[in-house]
């Protein structure tokens, strides 16, 4: 992932006061925790996942979405309630990703909270597979506001492509990023930042290089690789582990079997700063929780700021500082995992 300067200039614009106290309790509460082995919250989140829908028109192999897998309803964000959380986090709340599992365009009011969220001067970001960036939904997400764009596009030519995005359409996909480059050019506007996101599975890794010719093409602003997240690892059944180790959360041991990478330490900076909501108001660790099975609470139930604090919370945290390697979700977590350079 590169640096990109307009673009955190852009989120550095969205920093108050009150946002940067906030941000410094909870960073010291997180080193306390990991200091003393215990857990201790201070502030609110800097940052929160919201999910549009668990709806999604493709059916990639290692999506719980896109396999119908989940055990967990399937359904739609409300703005209204969606308002209502934000209205309680916004003079804290500097970073709103709207993204979980799901499409995020397929709900019909996705638009109408990025604007809300961004009229709050919270950086706002998305991630989307394109297939309905239309000409009136390009010119839509640049007038919402939304920060960044985040485009899936896992290979440059269609046989590639569709062999983890099963049922998409790559023209699609690079149709709606030259609408949305088109849109900011048109409304001299300098975001969304958009970017190429390319997920490196064995099948695509050969076409790195071409993404980036691709992207300079069109006119996306940057090219980010992804690695893959396998569950069934140890035996890759689907073939998506690259050869090229770089781009890999996994390695071969000395008996040649796939292992991970990750060390899972005693502690995880997303508990502390960064929770996932689902569609309909449960609050889960974070964004390894794809069927909440970790639910640590209900915004049905109870507003967000007791939330953060209640005992389910407190417990989970306390589990992580104590043994994360025990903890389903950790156990394939790229949190801490040093890829590439």
């Amino acid at each position: 992932m590169q640096w990109n300067w307009s673009d955190s200039l852009n989120l550095l614009r969205k920093l108050t006061l009150k946002r940067a106290v906030n941000a410094f309790k909870v960073l010291a509460s997180y080193q306390v925790s990991k200091w003393i082995k215990k857990p201790v919250q201070w502030g609110y989140p800097v940052s929160i996942s919201f999910e549009p829908t668990t709806s999604c028109n493709l059916r990639c192999p290692e999506c719980p979405s896109g396999l119908r897998a989940f055990t967990r309803p399937t359904g739609m964000l409300q703005k209204n309630f969606f308002k209502d959380t934000i209205d309680q986090l916004h003079r804290e709340l500097m970073y709103l990703v709207f993204y979980f599992q799901g499409e995020p365009y397929l709900n019909p009011d996705f638009l109408e909270m990025v604007k809300y969220a961004a009229g709050k001067k919270i950086y706002t970001a998305t991630s989307t597979n394109a297939h309905y960036l239309t000409e009136a939904n390009a010119r839509k997400t640049v007038e919402s506001g939304l920060d960044r764009l985040i485009i899936s596009i896992d290979g440059t030519t269609q046989e590639t492509y569709k062999q983890y995005r099963v049922g998409g359409n790559l023209n699609k996909v690079l149709e709606g990023a030259a609408n949305i480059v088109k849109w900011k050019k048109e409304l001299k506007s300098n975001t969304p930042f958009i970017i190429f996101q390319f997920l490196v599975v064995r099948h695509n890794e050969h076409q790195i290089e071409d993404v980036k010719r691709l992207a300079k093409k069109i006119g996306v602003d940057d090219v980010w690789l992804k690695t893959a997240q396998v569950y069934d690892y140890e035996n890759d059944p689907n073939k998506l582990i690259p050869l090229n180790t770089k781009y890999s959360r996994y390695k071969k041991d000395r008996q040649g079997r796939n292992v991970f990478k990750g060390n899972n330490a005693n502690h995880c900076w997303r508990l502390w700063h960064d929770p996932v909501i689902t569609w309909d108001g449960t609050v889960v660790p974070c964004c390894f929780d794809k069927d909440a099975q970790h639910k640590l609470g209900s915004l049905q139930q109870m507003p967000f700021k007791e939330l953060w604090q209640n005992p389910d919370y407190k417990k989970f945290r306390g589990q992580v500082l104590q043994s994360r390697k025990n903890i389903d979700i950790c156990a394939n977590c790229s949190e801490g995992v040093k890829v590439w350079g």
